[in-house]
Protein backbone atom coordinates (compact mmCIF):
# COMPACT_ATOMS: atom_id res chain seq x y z
CA UNK A 1 0.00 0.00 0.00
CA UNK A 2 1.26 3.61 -0.88
CA UNK A 3 1.77 5.75 1.46
CA UNK A 4 -0.97 8.36 1.54
CA UNK A 5 -0.13 12.07 0.97
CA UNK A 6 -1.60 14.65 3.05
CA UNK A 7 -4.78 16.71 1.99
CA UNK A 8 -3.66 20.07 0.19
CA UNK A 9 -6.62 21.94 2.49
CA UNK A 10 -6.52 19.44 5.49
CA UNK A 11 -9.35 19.70 8.36
CA UNK A 12 -9.91 22.86 9.85
CA UNK A 13 -8.18 22.61 13.33
CA UNK A 14 -10.79 21.92 16.12
CA UNK A 15 -13.08 20.13 13.75
CA UNK A 16 -15.29 17.66 16.22
CA UNK A 17 -16.13 14.93 13.49
CA UNK A 18 -14.65 14.10 9.81
CA UNK A 19 -16.93 11.40 8.29
CA UNK A 20 -15.81 9.65 5.36
CA UNK A 21 -17.61 7.45 2.90
CA UNK A 22 -19.99 7.70 0.08
CA UNK A 23 -22.32 10.03 -0.60
CA UNK A 24 -25.28 9.61 -3.53
CA UNK A 25 -28.59 10.63 -4.52
CA UNK A 26 -31.83 8.15 -3.11
CA UNK A 27 -34.11 7.75 -5.95
CA UNK A 28 -37.20 6.76 -4.12
CA UNK A 29 -40.13 4.77 -5.57
CA UNK A 30 -43.39 4.42 -3.76
CA UNK A 31 -46.87 4.10 -4.66
CA UNK A 32 -47.02 8.16 -4.46
CA UNK A 33 -44.16 8.59 -7.31
CA UNK A 34 -41.03 9.54 -7.17
CA UNK A 35 -38.55 11.20 -4.97
CA UNK A 36 -35.08 12.08 -4.78
CA UNK A 37 -33.24 12.96 -1.84
CA UNK A 38 -29.21 13.65 -1.48
CA UNK A 39 -28.24 10.37 0.69
CA UNK A 40 -25.63 7.79 1.54
CA UNK A 41 -24.95 6.08 4.86
CA UNK A 42 -21.85 8.33 5.52
CA UNK A 43 -23.32 11.37 3.88
CA UNK A 44 -26.11 10.94 6.13
CA UNK A 45 -24.34 10.76 9.04
CA UNK A 46 -22.35 13.63 8.31
CA UNK A 47 -25.61 15.55 7.35
CA UNK A 48 -27.45 14.45 10.59
CA UNK A 49 -24.21 15.75 12.70
CA UNK A 50 -24.25 19.06 11.03
CA UNK A 51 -28.36 18.91 11.83
CA UNK A 52 -26.91 18.75 15.80
CA UNK A 53 -24.03 21.67 15.59
CA UNK A 54 -21.71 19.38 15.27
CA UNK A 55 -18.21 20.76 13.03
CA UNK A 56 -18.65 18.29 10.61
CA UNK A 57 -16.51 17.70 7.41
CA UNK A 58 -17.29 14.82 4.74
CA UNK A 59 -14.62 13.31 2.85
CA UNK A 60 -16.24 11.35 -0.17
CA UNK A 61 -16.24 11.54 -4.03
CA UNK A 62 -18.86 12.97 -6.13
CA UNK A 63 -19.09 13.65 -9.56
CA UNK A 64 -19.60 17.07 -11.77
CA UNK A 65 -22.90 16.63 -12.54
CA UNK A 66 -26.57 18.22 -11.16
CA UNK A 67 -26.50 15.39 -8.35
CA UNK A 68 -23.36 16.65 -7.54
CA UNK A 69 -24.71 20.08 -6.93
CA UNK A 70 -27.50 18.62 -5.08
CA UNK A 71 -25.53 16.50 -2.84
CA UNK A 72 -22.93 19.75 -1.60
CA UNK A 73 -25.98 22.44 -1.81
CA UNK A 74 -27.77 19.87 0.87
CA UNK A 75 -24.59 19.02 2.69
CA UNK A 76 -23.72 22.88 2.85
CA UNK A 77 -27.16 23.58 4.35
CA UNK A 78 -26.45 21.43 7.60
CA UNK A 79 -23.04 23.39 7.85
CA UNK A 80 -21.17 20.55 6.29
CA UNK A 81 -17.84 21.22 5.01
CA UNK A 82 -16.73 18.83 1.97
CA UNK A 83 -13.44 18.21 1.91
CA UNK A 84 -10.49 19.17 -0.81
CA UNK A 85 -10.38 15.77 -3.23
CA UNK A 86 -14.03 14.95 -2.50
CA UNK A 87 -14.62 16.16 -6.06
CA UNK A 88 -14.08 14.17 -9.55
CA UNK A 89 -15.18 14.17 -13.23
CA UNK A 90 -18.02 12.04 -14.34
CA UNK A 91 -21.38 10.87 -12.74
CA UNK A 92 -22.79 11.07 -9.03
CA UNK A 93 -23.73 7.36 -7.78
CA UNK A 94 -27.40 6.76 -7.04
CA UNK A 95 -29.58 4.36 -4.75
CA UNK A 96 -32.53 3.64 -5.73
CA UNK A 97 -34.95 2.75 -3.03
CA UNK A 98 -38.42 0.97 -3.76
CA UNK A 99 -40.69 1.60 -0.87
CA UNK A 100 -42.92 -1.67 0.43
CA UNK A 101 -46.03 -0.79 1.58
CA UNK A 102 -44.74 -0.92 5.32
CA UNK A 103 -41.96 1.76 4.80
CA UNK A 104 -39.11 -0.47 4.82
CA UNK A 105 -36.88 -0.21 1.00
CA UNK A 106 -35.51 -2.34 -1.01
CA UNK A 107 -32.31 -0.70 -2.62
CA UNK A 108 -30.46 -0.73 -6.33
CA UNK A 109 -27.35 0.41 -6.99
CA UNK A 110 -25.24 2.71 -9.31
CA UNK A 111 -22.26 3.80 -8.06
CA UNK A 112 -18.38 3.48 -8.06
CA UNK A 113 -16.17 4.12 -5.19
CA UNK A 114 -12.40 5.82 -5.27
CA UNK A 115 -10.68 8.01 -3.27
CA UNK A 116 -7.28 9.48 -3.43
CA UNK A 117 -4.95 8.20 -0.71
CA UNK A 118 -5.35 11.04 1.24
CA UNK A 119 -4.43 11.50 5.16
CA UNK A 120 -6.35 14.85 7.16
CA UNK A 121 -3.25 17.48 8.12
CA UNK A 122 -5.22 17.68 11.30
CA UNK A 123 -7.16 14.90 13.12
CA UNK A 124 -10.91 15.23 14.25
CA UNK A 125 -11.74 14.25 17.51
CA UNK A 126 -14.21 11.95 16.37
CA UNK A 127 -13.47 10.31 12.68
CA UNK A 128 -16.54 8.13 11.12
CA UNK A 129 -16.30 5.36 8.36
CA UNK A 130 -19.11 3.55 7.30
CA UNK A 131 -21.13 1.56 4.87
CA UNK A 132 -19.83 0.60 1.19
CA UNK A 133 -16.80 2.76 1.24
CA UNK A 134 -14.93 0.71 3.22
CA UNK A 135 -15.96 -2.57 1.46
CA UNK A 136 -15.89 -1.37 -2.55
CA UNK A 137 -12.54 -1.00 -4.05
CA UNK A 138 -10.55 0.38 -5.15
CA UNK A 139 -11.41 3.78 -2.54
CA UNK A 140 -11.77 1.08 0.37
CA UNK A 141 -7.90 0.65 0.67
CA UNK A 142 -7.56 3.85 0.92
CA UNK A 143 -10.69 4.36 4.16
CA UNK A 144 -8.10 1.83 5.35
CA UNK A 145 -5.33 3.57 5.20
CA UNK A 146 -6.97 6.62 6.87
CA UNK A 147 -8.05 4.45 10.02
CA UNK A 148 -4.94 2.68 10.79
CA UNK A 149 -3.07 6.20 10.78
CA UNK A 150 -5.63 7.69 12.64
CA UNK A 151 -6.85 4.68 15.58
CA UNK A 152 -4.14 5.85 18.30
CA UNK A 153 -4.80 9.59 17.70
CA UNK A 154 -8.10 10.19 17.90
CA UNK A 155 -11.63 7.91 18.26
CA UNK A 156 -12.73 6.05 14.91
CA UNK A 157 -16.85 5.39 14.67
CA UNK A 158 -17.47 2.54 12.26
CA UNK A 159 -20.62 1.33 10.82
CA UNK A 160 -20.53 -1.23 8.01
CA UNK A 161 -24.58 -0.81 6.79
CA UNK A 162 -24.29 -4.34 4.92
CA UNK A 163 -25.63 -4.27 1.55
CA UNK A 164 -24.92 -7.66 0.16
CA UNK A 165 -25.93 -7.09 -3.14
CA UNK A 166 -22.25 -4.62 -3.03
CA UNK A 167 -20.38 -6.69 -1.16
CA UNK A 168 -19.39 -10.04 -3.28
CA UNK A 169 -18.92 -13.45 -1.36
CA UNK A 170 -19.79 -13.44 2.78
CA UNK A 171 -16.42 -14.89 3.50
CA UNK A 172 -14.95 -11.72 1.35
CA UNK A 173 -17.13 -9.22 3.38
CA UNK A 174 -16.20 -10.72 6.71
CA UNK A 175 -12.91 -11.04 6.47
CA UNK A 176 -12.60 -7.08 5.41
CA UNK A 177 -15.23 -5.89 8.40
CA UNK A 178 -13.12 -7.93 10.82
CA UNK A 179 -9.60 -6.51 9.73
CA UNK A 180 -11.29 -3.03 10.13
CA UNK A 181 -12.35 -3.75 14.14
CA UNK A 182 -8.80 -3.07 14.91
CA UNK A 183 -8.83 0.12 13.88
CA UNK A 184 -12.39 1.12 15.41
CA UNK A 185 -13.06 2.18 18.96
CA UNK A 186 -17.12 2.41 18.56
CA UNK A 187 -18.93 -0.09 16.16
CA UNK A 188 -22.96 0.41 15.46
CA UNK A 189 -24.74 -2.24 12.83
CA UNK A 190 -28.35 -3.08 12.97
CA UNK A 191 -29.63 -6.67 13.47
CA UNK A 192 -30.12 -7.20 10.10
CA UNK A 193 -26.59 -6.48 9.42
CA UNK A 194 -24.88 -8.83 12.48
CA UNK A 195 -27.26 -11.84 11.45
CA UNK A 196 -25.64 -11.35 7.90
CA UNK A 197 -22.21 -11.23 9.08
CA UNK A 198 -22.66 -14.01 11.57
CA UNK A 199 -25.62 -15.93 10.69
CA UNK A 200 -27.54 -18.16 13.69
CA UNK A 201 -25.55 -16.35 16.16
CA UNK A 202 -27.15 -14.78 19.22
CA UNK A 203 -26.77 -10.68 18.77
CA UNK A 204 -24.87 -11.00 22.79
CA UNK A 205 -22.76 -13.49 21.08
CA UNK A 206 -21.72 -11.22 18.22
CA UNK A 207 -21.06 -8.21 19.99
CA UNK A 208 -18.71 -10.40 22.29
CA UNK A 209 -17.13 -11.62 19.40
CA UNK A 210 -16.67 -7.91 17.72
CA UNK A 211 -15.12 -6.78 21.38
CA UNK A 212 -12.66 -9.60 21.17
CA UNK A 213 -11.58 -8.39 18.07
CA UNK A 214 -11.13 -5.21 19.63
CA UNK A 215 -13.91 -2.32 20.02
CA UNK A 216 -14.41 -0.88 22.93
CA UNK A 217 -18.71 -0.06 22.14
CA UNK A 218 -20.84 -2.25 19.76
CA UNK A 219 -24.12 -0.83 19.43
CA UNK A 220 -26.55 -3.31 17.95
CA UNK A 221 -30.07 -1.67 16.65
CA UNK A 222 -33.22 -3.72 16.61
CA UNK A 223 -36.13 -1.97 14.82
CA UNK A 224 -38.56 -1.23 17.07
CA UNK A 225 -37.34 -3.93 19.91
CA UNK A 226 -34.93 -0.93 20.85
CA UNK A 227 -31.08 -1.53 20.85
CA UNK A 228 -28.52 -3.28 22.74
CA UNK A 229 -24.99 -1.29 23.85
CA UNK A 230 -22.37 -3.60 24.98
CA UNK A 231 -18.91 -2.94 26.56
CA UNK A 232 -16.35 -5.47 28.22
CA UNK A 233 -18.25 -4.61 31.49
CA UNK A 234 -21.81 -4.55 30.75
CA UNK A 235 -24.80 -4.69 28.74
CA UNK A 236 -27.63 -2.05 28.67
CA UNK A 237 -30.89 -2.63 26.46
CA UNK A 238 -32.75 0.42 24.98
CA UNK A 239 -36.18 0.66 24.13
CA UNK A 240 -36.89 2.25 21.10
CA UNK A 241 -38.97 5.50 21.12
CA UNK A 242 -42.66 4.90 19.57
CA UNK A 243 -43.29 6.45 15.79
CA UNK A 244 -45.43 6.34 13.05
CA UNK A 245 -43.04 4.97 10.54
CA UNK A 246 -43.26 7.57 6.83
CA UNK A 247 -40.27 4.96 5.80
CA UNK A 248 -37.28 3.59 7.43
CA UNK A 249 -34.83 5.74 5.11
CA UNK A 250 -32.00 6.99 7.23
CA UNK A 251 -32.90 6.14 10.57
CA UNK A 252 -29.76 3.67 11.38
CA UNK A 253 -27.69 6.93 10.42
CA UNK A 254 -29.89 9.09 12.65
CA UNK A 255 -28.61 6.67 15.42
CA UNK A 256 -25.44 6.63 14.29
CA UNK A 257 -25.00 10.95 14.24
CA UNK A 258 -26.43 10.96 17.57
CA UNK A 259 -24.72 8.17 18.83
CA UNK A 260 -21.33 10.45 17.68
CA UNK A 261 -22.97 13.51 19.24
CA UNK A 262 -23.10 11.44 22.46
CA UNK A 263 -19.84 10.35 22.64
CA UNK A 264 -18.86 14.12 22.01
CA UNK A 265 -20.54 15.22 24.75
CA UNK A 266 -20.26 12.47 27.33
CA UNK A 267 -17.98 14.42 29.87
CA UNK A 268 -15.81 12.23 32.27
CA UNK A 269 -17.29 8.88 32.98
CA UNK A 270 -16.27 7.13 29.35
CA UNK A 271 -18.67 4.45 28.93
CA UNK A 272 -19.78 3.79 32.20
CA UNK A 273 -24.01 1.86 32.30
CA UNK A 274 -24.93 5.40 32.73
CA UNK A 275 -23.48 6.92 29.83
CA UNK A 276 -24.68 4.06 27.64
CA UNK A 277 -28.41 4.42 28.80
CA UNK A 278 -28.17 8.20 28.06
CA UNK A 279 -26.34 7.33 24.56
CA UNK A 280 -28.82 4.97 23.58
CA UNK A 281 -31.80 6.82 24.77
CA UNK A 282 -30.53 10.02 22.52
CA UNK A 283 -29.64 7.98 19.38
CA UNK A 284 -33.18 6.27 19.56
CA UNK A 285 -35.30 9.20 19.90
CA UNK A 286 -33.24 10.56 16.56
CA UNK A 287 -34.29 7.21 14.47
CA UNK A 288 -37.53 7.76 15.72
CA UNK A 289 -38.08 11.46 14.33
CA UNK A 290 -36.22 10.56 11.24
CA UNK A 291 -38.68 7.45 10.40
CA UNK A 292 -41.72 9.59 10.82
CA UNK A 293 -40.84 11.78 8.34
CA UNK A 294 -40.47 10.63 4.37
CA UNK A 295 -36.54 10.17 3.37
CA UNK A 296 -33.59 11.09 5.61
CA UNK A 297 -34.45 13.84 7.33
CA UNK A 298 -32.97 13.67 10.90
CA UNK A 299 -33.43 15.78 13.88
CA UNK A 300 -31.96 19.03 15.12
CA UNK A 301 -30.59 19.83 18.00
CA UNK A 302 -33.85 21.55 19.47
CA UNK A 303 -35.96 18.48 18.53
CA UNK A 304 -33.86 16.20 20.11
CA UNK A 305 -33.75 18.03 22.97
CA UNK A 306 -37.32 18.25 23.23
CA UNK A 307 -38.00 15.82 26.21
CA UNK A 308 -36.58 12.14 25.94
CA UNK A 309 -39.52 9.97 26.51
CA UNK A 310 -39.04 8.45 29.99
CA UNK A 311 -37.40 5.07 28.96
CA UNK A 312 -36.38 1.99 31.61
CA UNK A 313 -33.21 0.61 29.92
CA UNK A 314 -32.37 -3.11 31.23
CA UNK A 315 -28.90 -4.19 32.15
CA UNK A 316 -27.53 -7.94 31.67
Amino acid sequence: MSTPQHLPDGPAVGTDVMVVGEALVDIVVSPRGTVEHPGGSPANVAYGLGRLGVQTELLTSIGDDHYAAAIEGHLRSAGVRLLPGSRRQGTTATATAVLASDGSARYDFDLRWDLPRTAPAMLPKILHAGSIATFLAPGAAAVRGLLEQSHRRCMVTYDPNIRPALLGSHVEAKTIFEELIPFTEVVKLSDEDAHWLYPRRPLEEISGHILGLGARLVAITRGAEGSMLTTRDTCVLVPSVPATVADTIGAGDSYMSALIYGLLMRGADGLAPSVLEALGRMAAKAAAITVGRPGAQPPTLDELQSGLPEQQPAHQ
